[in-house]
């Protein structure tokens, strides 16, 4: 797959110096997990140890969740989960949506006087060993956890609970 035919004008990707636009407050978690539920997390960039799902937001209001969701996998892990590939189907709208006020530390991406987030929680099974290569704009490392240990490490509540009902999810 070329992922670049899922961003064309995305933020951050065509080099030319322009100011990034306001970030769409509605986004997507995606607990991504083995069949034996251990989880994957990663650790933000602009925030060490800041332990997380993979997360993002909408490129454009009408980009479809599970679109959203694909992408950001494959722009934070280098998984591919897009349309066509034998992940695809392992990707799973879990019909979950979280509302919360944005982190103060990074209000100053939305537009002036958003200050909440609806964030759309999906669910990803892989096969255990499956490789991992981070965006090293986004992440600095990562690790797979059993779900339970991966929900304390979460700095993010809805991250958190989203990942206690994996098992709820998963089967």
């Amino acid at each position: 797959m070329n992922p670049n035919s899922w961003m064309p004008g995305r933020a951050g990707h065509d080099n030319t110096g322009m100011p990034r636009p306001f970030k769409i407050p509605e986004s997507v978690l995606v607990v991504i997990h083995t069949p034996a539920l251990d989880v994957l997390l990663v650790d933000r960039a602009d925030a060490p140890n800041y332990w997380q799902s993979v997360t993002g937001s909408k490129d454009v209001p009408d980009e479809p969740l599970a679109l959203t969701a694909a992408r950001e996998v494959f722009e934070e892990t280098g998984i591919d989960c897009g349309a066509g590939t034998i992940l695809h189907a392992a990707l799973k709208d879990w019909g979950l949506e979280n509302v919360y006020d944005i982190y103060p530390r990074w209000l100053h991406r939305y537009a002036p006087g958003v200050t909440r987030n609806t964030e759309h929680v999906f669910g990803l099974c892989v096969p255990p060993g499956t490789p991992v290569t981070l965006n090293p704009r986004e992440h600095t490392g990562y690790r797979w956890l059993p779900w339970r240990d991966a929900a304390d490490a979460c700095f993010s509540p809805s991250n958190a609970e989203a990942i206690l009902l994996l098992p709820q999810f998963a089967g």
